[in-house]
């Protein structure tokens, strides 16, 4: 579902008024979250720009290290697909927060806005959950407000950013079909930055990359048909910081992630680093 969301809601726009294009970007399917695993977790919630967000925080298994990692999911999606993520990390020392994102899941908010307000939820929920130091892993939309935040937050140590997209300009045109005119992409984006109280510009993993000097992995599908290896590429090519790059034989959008975690795991344990600890994040206020 994911996969597809931003390139149905572009391709709407080419049948209809630009309205309804602009409406289907900024108003993703809700998919509600599953049942999470058995792992011990419990609920979180926070506030942000007029709206609740809900989460799960899974606590470490000890001996704890100093760090928490904040999975982001994708688009139509909600915080249940990082689960597996807390099964692998929980027994290795590292808290794993995971939530739903703007208008997605059981959170809040009027509207998705491609990172821009995202990265401030993102700073809330550490505010409110008083995590001091993390590493983000974000999936396509996810991995896009990772990035957007990095240069942001000082308490982000690293990211991983999978199948991200450059920027959302470029994301729409290249998810449009064929017979869609650039002028009907234009106006139905501009009609979304209207609407969802942001700047398209402002939604761009690219023009992020300069300014972030914390340690990126860039992990993308070799065979991604939704978002072309050559976004992460483009991402790749901007950070100015410690960076490495995967580009995964095979994989595609949504499997980029679980074919590159041999190489995820040991990457998100060598940033994290330091002593092991004993105390984790403090309760949710």
């Amino acid at each position: 579902m994911a996969v597809v969301v931003l390139g149905a809601a572009v391709a709407a726009a080419a049948c209809v008024p630009p309205a309804w294009g602009a409406h289907a970007l900024l108003h993703p399917y809700r998919k509600p979250p599953s049942t999470p695993t058995a792992l011990a977790h419990r609920d979180v919630a926070f506030w942000s720009g007029g709206a609740t967000f809900r989460g799960w925080l899974f606590p470490a298994a000890a001996p704890h290290r100093a760090a928490t990692v904040v999975y982001l999911h994708g688009i139509a999606d909600d915080r249940s697909s990082g689960s597996w993520i807390a099964e692998r990390l929980v027994p290795l020392g590292l808290d794993v927060l995971a939530y739903d994102g703007r208008a997605q899941g059981q959170s809040g908010g009027s509207a998705c806005t491609y990172g821009v307000l995202e990265r401030r939820d993102l700073s809330r929920a550490l505010d409110e959950l008083g995590i001091r130091r993390v590493v983000l892993v974000g999936v396509s939309l996810g991995a896009a407000i990772a990035l957007e935040a990095a240069p942001e937050d000082p308490r982000i140590a690293g990211v991983v950013a999978v199948s991200t997209f450059s920027d959302l300009t470029s994301i729409a045109r290249d998810r449009a079909p064929w017979f869609m005119t650039d002028r009907t992409i234009q106006e139905a984006l501009a009609l979304a930055e209207r609407e969802g109280g942001f700047h398209v510009a402002d939604a761009s993993p690219v023009a992020a990359a300069p300014r972030i000097r914390v340690p990126v992995l860039v992990v993308h599908g070799a065979d991604d048909r939704e978002t072309r290896p050559e976004h992460s590429r483009r991402v790749y090519d901007a950070l100015a910081g410690p960076k490495r790059l995967v580009v995964v034989d095979g994989a595609r959008h949504d499997d980029a992630l679980g074919r590159a975690w041999g190489e995820v795991e040991p990457w998100i344990l060598e940033v994290v680093g330091g002593p092991v600890v004993t105390a984790g994040p403090a309760p949710a206020r």
